[in-house]
This record gives C-alpha cells, sequence and structure tokens, in this order.
C-alpha cells in the first residue's frame, strides 16, 4: 500500500482564502500569504485542482502552482505525518 501522508478532506476557496480541511483538522488560510498566483486567478481556474494521490499536495493545472501541504501547515522538516 502506498504511503499516505495526509487525508485531505475538503478543499474550497472563498474570497481570499483557502478553507482545507486535512486529517480532520479544518484550516483557513489567506491565499496572498501561500500564493501570489492562485490570489489573481479566476474563479475557474482556482476552481480546478487535483490532489496528488499519497495526499502530500495540490496542483492547479491551468496555473501551473503546486503547493504542499507541509508548506500550507508550516512544517519545516522533513518529518512527515501519515494519515
Amino acid at each position: 500500500m502506498d504511503k499516505k501522508y495526509y487525508n485531505i478532506e475538503k478543499i474550497e476557496i472563498k474570497g481570499h482564502f483557502l478553507y482545507i480541511i486535512i486529517s480532520g483538522q479544518k484550516n483557513k488560510i489567506d491565499l496572498s500569504k501561500i500564493s501570489k498566483k492562485i490570489a489573481k486567478a479566476s474563479e475557474k481556474e482556482i476552481s480546478e485542482f487535483e490532489i496528488s494521490p499519497s495526499g502530500y499536495g495540490i496542483h492547479w493545472p491551468l496555473l501551473d502552482e503546486d503547493l504542499s501541504i507541509d508548506g500550507l501547515l508550516g512544517i519545516k522538516n522533513n518529518k512527515r505525518k501519515t494519515a
């Protein structure tokens, strides 16, 4: 079985914020603090995203932008939790 880093349960973008539930934890993140590309994107561009099968990151193909869950959560070391 492949290693699952995080269980990404829900992603929603409203206004200038990313709302994401990761392994049961609710997070509200200011888009301008994580990605200028996403913060300036159209609704169509941000509505199309893919969650990596491992739960490690999110990819926006129309923007060619990737965000790691570690980065969103402010985890700076290489030790990752498993979901």
